[in-house]
Order: structure tokens, then C-alpha cells, then sequence
């Protein structure tokens, strides 16, 4: 009889396991393989959701949809880092989760009780911050070799932008008036005081003698400068100047500030301009091979949907 007892408890277990088996499998369901790459259901309704706190997607549906292209493009990425031997460590995406807390100016357990109290797990940011920071290292080591640069077109490209005032090359000194850290004295009266000075400056090579008249005013050495290296306000300024002469005086960080001209001379350089639109081009074409390297992945890739 016991026997037979423990038979039957056995097959109504199997019963139990058998029901319950479709329902988890449903419950997290493979919609999409990316080179064998499992993504599930629970995954893709997870990342609408964070687009939903985003406030990305204009419908629900648009929101699957995106959901469904940004896991498959991470799947491609992560696949790629793993091939390229790339070992992105937790440390890296606590860092990241970090950065993105700073940004909202909250705490990194702050925001991962927003993304709970939203519905979102905390593992979908951090699955996503990963398959940026494996990207970034790809696009580092691999896509940027792929860019080319034509000095030629670049120096020109400076010329053009370059005017009158650009080709100018200074020597300077600054005189600033310093506001103490935590003082009273307001940058009202430092202005006054920077106004007379500048009424009795007779030049650089006097300069220092005269700052002696004042407290906690300093003549600091910033050699040259050509003016494609300052900022555009006050290289028109000092365009308007004659060697001997100084700025009106600016409140800065520490002090209330004045440039003065020791030494002003034409010279053409486009070297500085030259490099500013490098970068940027840099950058432009940096992203636009990076998207190139990521179709090129799909392209390669077996994508099925279910």
C-alpha cells in the first residue's frame, strides 16, 4: 500500500512539472536569438520599460520595438568584445552607474530605487552601461584606425574660418586683483580698484612695481599667445589694443582680471584652428564608422525573430 502511495505522489508531482513547465517557459520566453544569443521576453519588456522612464518611444509598441533593436545591437556588441578578447569588469560599470547618478545629481542608491519603484531592474541599466563601455573600447581599438584625415582639406577649412583679429600673436601678462576665499570684499570694489590701476599702468616692464600699491594684486607671466588660442571676446579686444595698453577689467573665478599687451605682432598660424577642427571632424567621422562597424556586424550576424 505504501508502495502504491508513493507511486501516485510521484505522478502527481510529474503532473505539477509538467503544467508548470510551459508557464515559466512562457513566462520568459526566447523572442529573438542573436547568433544563438538568447533575448527574452522579460528582457525586451524590461528595457521598454526603461525607455518608458526615459521617456523614449512615443506608443507601448514603439517601445518594444526599440527595446527589441537596442538588445540586439548589445548582443552584437558583447559577441564582438568576447571575440576581441575585451574584459569589461563590474568596477567599470559601478563607474558608469555612478556617473549616470551624478549626472541626476543623486546617489547611485538613489537611482536604483527609482529604477525598482518603476518597475525596472537595476541589472537592465547596468547590462545596457556595459554594452556601452564595450563599445567605446571597440570603437577605440578597432574603428578608429579606420579614419582618415586630409591635412590639406582640414588646414584649409582653418583658413577659411580664420579673420583679421586671428592673425595675431601677443606676448602678455595678466593683473589680477585676487578675492581672498571666503573674504567680504566684493568684486565691486576689485573692479574699482582695477579701473585704477589701469588708469596708471605706462606699461609691462612696470607693471609689477605698480601692483605693489595694491593688496593681493599679482602680475602673472602668460607669455605668448597667439589669438586663434583665446577665447573670440577677448582676442577682439586685444585686436583693438596697442602694445602698452590693457583690458577692461573681468570678474573671473578668483579675482577681477586684466591682459595686458607686452608684445603684438602679425602672424599667420592656422595650427590651432587646424587641430579644434580635427577633433570635431574626428569625432564625426569616429561616429559615422562606428554605425558602418555595427551594420556591418548585423549583416554578418543570424537574426531570428520568434
Amino acid at each position: 500500500m505504501n508502495q502504491i502511495m508513493k507511486s501516485l505522489q510521484a505522478l502527481a508531482i510529474g503532473l505539477m512539472l509538467v503544467v508548470l513547465m510551459p508557464l515559466s517557459a512562457n513566462a520568459d520566453a526566447i523572442k529573438i536569438t542573436v547568433n544563438e544569443t538568447p533575448i527574452t521576453d522579460t528582457q525586451i519588456s524590461q528595457r521598454a520599460k526603461l525607455l518608458q522612464l526615459e521617456r523614449r518611444g512615443s506608443s507601448a509598441s514603439a517601445r518594444l520595438n526599440m527595446a527589441r533593436e537596442e538588445l540586439i545591437d548589445e548582443a552584437l556588441k558583447f559577441q564582438e568584445g568576447e571575440r576581441l578578447g575585451l574584459n569589461i569588469t563590474e568596477r567599470d560599470v559601478d563607474d558608469a552607474l555612478l556617473n549616470v547618478a551624478r549626472n541626476m545629481r543623486i546617489s547611485s542608491d538613489n537611482l536604483n530605487r527609482i529604477l525598482t519603484q518603476n518597475g525596472v531592474n537595476p541589472s537592465t541599466l547596468r547590462s545596457r552601461l556595459r554594452a556601452n563601455i564595450t563599445w567605446g573600447q571597440i570603437v577605440r581599438s578597432v574603428v578608429s584606425s579606420r579614419i582618415e584625415f586630409s591635412e590639406v582639406d582640414l588646414e584649409q577649412r582653418a583658413v577659411e574660418q580664420l579673420t583679421e583679429t586671428d592673425n595675431i600673436d601677443y606676448i602678455l601678462k595678466e593683473i589680477l586683483f585676487i578675492i581672498p576665499q571666503g573674504s567680504n570684499i566684493s568684486s565691486a570694489r576689485r573692479t574699482a580698484q582695477a579701473r585704477q590701476y589701469r588708469q596708471s599702468f605706462q606699461g609691462c616692464d612696470s607693471a609689477v612695481e605698480l601692483s605693489l600699491s595694491y593688496t593681493d594684486a599679482a602680475v602673472l607671466d602668460m607669455g605668448r599667445r597667439h589669438a586663434t588660442q583665446l577665447p573670440d571676446a577677448i582676442a577682439d579686444e586685444l585686436a583693438q589694443l596697442n602694445v602698452g595698453q590693457l583690458t577692461a577689467p573681468r570678474v573671473v573665478a578668483n579675482g577681477v582680471s586684466m591682459l595686458a599687451v607686452c608684445s603684438k605682432t602679425v602672424a599667420r598660424d592656422v595650427s590651432f584652428v587646424t587641430n579644434e577642427i580635427r577633433q570635431e571632424v574626428g569625432t564625426e567621422k569616429l561616429g559615422e564608422e562606428a554605425e558602418k562597424y555595427l551594420a556591418e556586424l548585423r549583416e554578418k550576424a543570424s537574426i531570428v525573430n520568434r
